[in-house]
């Protein structure tokens, strides 16, 4: 998968190759605001990788963790969810 990245303003998430694809993220790869990087590994996959996401003063923000662990249950008591792997991508206009 690669390199995840969150809008901060809706909580949408899609990865460096599907933001490039829409023609969002330019030729270096980098999306403009309101994307911001996912914390996680840089080639991270979602076969093992969950990613989380949550609002925080008035902003999304996301974070991967490896799936089924004490630190996803952990997020999750925290606020943090789940952002479902079918969700992942650049929304339709």
């Amino acid at each position: 998968m690669g390199v995840f990245f969150i809008d901060t303003q809706n909580g949408r998430v899609a990865t460096q190759t599907q933001l490039i694809e829409a023609g969002v993220a330019d030729e270096t790869g980098r999306p403009p605001p309101p994307w911001h990087p996912v914390n996680g590994p840089g080639d991270a996959s979602t076969m093992w990788y969950v990613v989380m996401r949550k609002q925080t003063r008035g902003i999304f923000i996301g974070q991967l963790c490896i799936r089924h662990t004490g630190r996803q249950a952990s997020l999750e008591e925290q606020g943090w969810s789940e952002v479902p792997i079918a969700e992942i991508g650049v929304a339709e206009a």
